[in-house]
């Protein structure tokens, strides 16, 4: 294989693989704004992910995926100590493909420095066409078709514990699913900054970092028991995941109490 290779295009710096740095794309990551001002906007609330279509090598269109990790507050000052999110973005995605599990496969990543502080940094990545995020298929699927896909989802995200691959933060819009000829469901980590890779991960350790998804009640034992296979089902670990699942729907309704109280102060100053 061939070396991943480093990229400079001032302010900018980061690494790319091989096979997409033709000149036309590099060409293309020097004004990194207008591409995310132009992109198809997938997401925009703490950082702004987009759609972008980029000429390629050979003249051909590449369609990818680019993220935008807003640098202010604390982060800016973290950035001081610690890698910038778009880089550890860029290894938690070669940590998943040097396994084997699948993510958006990693392209680029740049970073935007002066001398002390992290000022922008953007992470490239392929666009999945056919992937769509398990949030909605937990709504919208009959119950059969449900199942089938909690079995799937349950064994794969032990696989990827067993591995080593640890997802800090494995919620509903951060896992895409597609589907082959042969009707598998394939899966898709994303949000890969996130990730962390350790030596042994604990069954409580693994458990804990279920509670985002949203698994229907009615189906949240049952997705634990494929989960722990072949360790086995306890009730500890039944106890251990409904704890740590009432204390994150504590602090998500929190949180929401607290925006609306800070809008209902904001409308009372106008």
């Amino acid at each position: 294989m061939a070396p991943i290779q480093s990229l400079d295009i001032p302010p900018f710096k980061g690494r790319m693989q091989p096979g997409y740095d033709a000149p036309a794309i590099v060409e293309s990551l020097r004004d990194c704004d207008t591409l995310i001002e132009n992109a198809q906007i997938l997401e925009g609330s703490r950082n702004k992910v987009g759609v972008v279509v980029l000429p390629g090598g050979s003249g051909e269109n590449l369609k990818l995926v680019i993220k935008e990790f807003r640098v202010k507050g604390v982060d800016k000052l973290k950035s001081i100590f610690t890698p910038s999110k778009a880089l550890k973005a860029w290894r938690g995605s070669l940590a998943l493909v040097e396994r084997g599990f699948l993510t958006p496969f990693p392209i680029a990543y740049l970073e935007w420095k002066n001398s002390l502080f992290l000022k922008k940094c953007y992470y490239f990545s392929e666009y999945v066409p056919d992937g769509e995020e398990v949030r909605r298929l937990f709504r919208e699927l009959p119950k059969d078709d449900l199942v089938l896909l909690m079995r799937d989802l349950a064994v794969y995200l032990s696989r990827c514990v067993r591995s080593g691959i640890l997802h800090r933060d494995l919620s509903d819009g951060n896992i895409l699913v597609s589907k082959n000829s042969g009707e598998q469901s394939r899966f898709f980590l994303l949000d890969t900054n996130r990730i962390r890779c350790k030596k042994r991960i604990s069954c409580f350790q693994g458990i804990r970092s279920l509670v985002r998804l949203g698994i229907p009640s009615e189906f949240q034992r049952i997705f634990l028991t494929q989960y722990l296979h072949p360790t086995g089902f306890k009730p500890v670990f039944w106890l251990w995941y409904r704890m740590n699942k009432a204390v994150y729907s504590w602090s998500i309704q929190f949180n929401e109490l607290l925006k609306l109280k800070k809008l209902a102060r904001i409308l009372k100053i106008q």
